[in-house]
């Protein structure tokens, strides 16, 4: 008689034949989304009607960059046009130089769906990608470059020496574009030892289909702001349609994709006697020998997919297991999550004594600011690094979700143009955060004392509006969140020592889902005089309401006036009337401070006075978004909009609601808002 076959082995094989079975459907099915950098989709640009001529030809271009990118041999880049007159559609794509055949082919398809359904019904639009990028336009760009739109990507963390280490990459950068130019692919990497231990990788890349000397020039541009855009830190990288550039102290390519030996080397001699040697350079391309080749694929086709099952069903154990635990102990839980992503708390936590040794116990002498929040302090760290600690008042209306609120946000943000949240610290009743020091406070200190703002020219106050816009820019589009601020104003604007903006104070800001366009509360927190009408009257809330904001700002920069202060004056109007007022009277330039009169670009303030009036615009539909507002910033070219008559007369609208108001009259531009009833 044949034995049985027990359970327990009957068992193990269902088990085996589920894993065979999930390892092959793995090898075949796992695929991931190309790496989304940024959008950007015009709308100074008319849009064109869905079901038209131009939506179809759009349609029929996009499918033909599919096909190219998915049946043709040299997949990385293409070019089509599609359509006649002003129905034609030229669109390219160009993919990463180091990425395969099946990468630049799953990414120009998954662009070629994702760009329509993020730049609806627009005639000019532009998508990036880690693996590729694409655009397409009813104007032909074709072999002409392209420096804007353009963004910026940062790595947050610091380099030792910047000054040693800013030779080194402008050097290494400029020998990148040399080599990348030439080249039919226009790509180059480049490598170069920094000390013993860090390398330095760089990457350029232009769209084919530029020339070699178009290439350089644009390489060179962007190359050019890498001084002033990334000084300090230890990666980046700026993308504009025509070009790109990346750098980083980790190797963010395939081994493979290193053609050459590092092009510098910065490593300090090894001292005298000890039998030290400097690191050899890794090894520039890995290959396997003709007669391994077969056998070592075979290896590869039956090892990796029972590897990657096993991994995957280890994870899904290891996963609830853990999700068990935190079940049973809830208090156990360590790390701060936000957006998918968990923020460990105790990578950021300093303790209490730390920040008292470094503020000298808050010494006034010490005190840098104070506001309704509570006070901030300039502190300084025992390596020497230089800090602003806020300590919230213990009866400040930033409570507990508040401080956890600015905790996560800032620390998950990282932008030039945002105040670094450098750690926190919460014990008892105190709640402090502590942040990278900016010396010159904030725009409102600058702008609006007699004594200072002779020192803000107009080439400072124009790099103050555009470095708001990139930031908010930044928030809305370009972070893996979008956040909406609601309290943005020229106190919560820091300048740093080249009088750059950083944006800050997100105890209110909000966290929006991909496809949410707004939102709406019953507790309004704000600021009078910056916030748009559909949020103090109905608290609806959206990226418009930060437009909004921003665009008082613009107006107060240009004109060296306070929003509200002209309440003090007979005339009794906001700094929209007023602006509005010299706008349709054709006395624009009266609106301008006079201190800086005498030495401006004219058509710089005239342009900044526009785009501040078509963002205070009272129907939200007709505001810019924050990409159109940098693209016209950045853009001599792009014909701006009339403006309407601005949302100036909200004074008069809520004179009527105060009954149902807990807060204090509008008239106060700085009063900040608790609580109000919305309709």
């Amino acid at each position: 008689m044949e034995p049985s076959m027990g359970t327990t082995s009957r068992t193990q094989l269902i088990l085996l034949f589920f894993f065979v079975a999930l390892s092959f459907l793995l090898s075949f099915c796992i695929c991931s989304d190309p790496i989304y950098l940024g959008h950007i989709c015009p709308d100074t640009i008319p849009l064109f009607s869905s079901n038209s001529t131009y939506q179809s030809n759009l349609k029929t271009l996009l499918s033909s960059l599919s096909s190219n990118a998915t049946f043709n041999s040299n997949n990385s880049y293409s070019n089509a046009t599609v359509g006649q007159n002003r129905d034609t559609v030229y669109g390219l794509y160009y993919c990463t130089g180091y990425v395969t055949f099946d990468v630049c082919s799953n990414c120009v398809n998954f662009a070629a769906v994702d760009l329509p359904r993020r730049c609806r019904n627009r005639k000019i639009s532009y998508i990036w990608y880690n693996e590729c990028m694409l655009r397409y336009s009813y104007l032909s760009f074709f072999s002409t470059v392209s420096v804007s739109p353009s963004f910026m990507l940062y790595n947050p963390h610091n380099i030792s020496d910047p000054t040693r280490f800013s030779k080194l990459l402008g050097d290494t950068m400029d020998e990148a574009a040399t080599e990348a130019s030439p080249k039919l692919e226009r790509f180059a990497i480049k490598e170069a030892n920094f000390t013993n231990s860090q390398t330095l990788y760089c990457m350029v890349q232009c769209s084919p289909d530029l020339s070699g000397k178009d290439c350089n020039s644009c390489l060179v541009g962007i190359i050019a702001e890498l001084p002033s855009s990334f000084n300090g830190l230890q990666g980046g990288r700026i993308l504009n349609p025509s070009c790109n550039i990346r750098f980083e102290m980790y190797r963010f390519f395939p081994v493979t994709a290193s053609a050459l030996s590092p092009t510098h080397n910065l490593l300090p001699p090894p001292p005298p006697g000890n039998g030290a040697t400097t690191a050899s350079p890794p090894s520039n391309r890995t290959t396997i020998p003709e007669n391994e080749g077969n056998f070592s694929k075979k290896i590869v086709a039956i090892v990796v997919p029972i590897v990657v099952a096993g991994v995957i069903l280890f994870s899904v154990l290891l996963y609830c297991f853990l999700i068990r635990k935190k079940k049973q102990d809830p208090s156990k839980e360590n790390g701060l999550c936000i957006g998918g992503n968990t923020i460990e708390a105790e990578s950021l936590q300093f303790d209490f004594s730390t920040v008292l040794t470094a503020t000298d116990n808050f010494a006034d002498v010490n005190k840098i600011g104070e506001g309704g929040f509570g006070e901030v302090f300039k502190g300084k760290f025992p390596n020497g690094q230089e800090i602003a600690v806020k300590r919230l008042s213990r009866y400040s209306r930033q409570g507990a979700e508040e401080f956890k609120n600015e905790v996560l946000l800032v620390a998950k943000l990282q932008h030039r143009n945002l105040v670094r949240l450098l750690g926190f610290c919460l014990e008892g009743e105190e709640k402090i955060l502590i942040y990278e020091f900016v010396p010159n406070k904030s725009l409102d200190y600058a702008l609006f004392n007699p004594e200072n703002c002779v020192q803000l020219d107009w080439q400072s106050r124009y790099k103050i509006i555009s470095g708001i816009a990139r930031g908010l820019l930044y928030l809305h589009e370009d972070s893996r969140l979008r956040i909406i601020h609601r309290d943005l104003k020229a106190s919560n604007i820091l300048l740093d020592w080249e009088m750059n903006p950083q944006i800050s104070d997100f105890g209110t800001a909000r966290i929006f889902g991909v496809d949410q366009t707004q939102a709406r509360t019953n507790r309004i927190i704000g600021t009078y005089g910056y916030m748009p009408p559909e949020y103090v009257i109905h608290g609806q809330f959206s990226a418009k309401s930060d437009v909004f904001s921003y665009g008082v700002i613009v107006l107060e920069i240009v004109s060296g006036k306070k929003n509200g202060s002209l309440y003090e004056t007979d005339s009794a109007e906001s700094l929209m009337s007023h602006a509005w007022r010299h706008w349709t009277a054709g006395t624009a330039f009266e609106l301008i401070d006079p201190i800086m009169r005498e030495n401006c670009s004219r058509s710089e303030i005239m342009r900044c006075i526009h785009i501040g009036l078509l963002c205070v615009q009272e129907d939200v539909a007709d505001r810019p978004t924050m990409a159109s507002v940098v693209l016209m910033l950045n853009s001599f070219s792009v014909t701006l909009m009339s403006p309407s008559q601005p949302a100036f007369f909200v004074r008069s609208r809520m004179d009527s609601d105060q009954s149902k108001s807990r807060s204090i009259p509008l008239s106060a531009n700085e009063a900040s808002i608790s609580e109000l009833e919305a309709r």
